[in-house]
């Protein structure tokens, strides 16, 4: 499992946009970085703010992260 082929494409143009101003979700550095805050703010349901994350993608996240979050 891999930042560019598994998490990334989760991130829509609209999601990177409205999170821009903390970090980039588009840049493996980053998302690191901020992974566990990312997967709890996804897992509350106060991000992303219009669309809720399917189990199965939350699921991805969080074995990408116990995984060693590769890039």
């Amino acid at each position: 499992m891999s930042f560019e082929t598994d998490i990334k494409p989760m991130f829509r143009e609209e999601d990177r946009d409205a999170m821009e101003f903390v970090f980039d979700l588009w840049k493996y550095d980053d998302v690191k970085e901020n992974a566990e805050l990312i997967y709890q703010r996804i897992e509350d349901g106060s991000m992303p703010c219009d669309l809720e994350w399917t189990p199965e993608q939350l699921a991805t996240l969080r074995q990408w992260i116990d995984d060693g979050s590769q890039p």
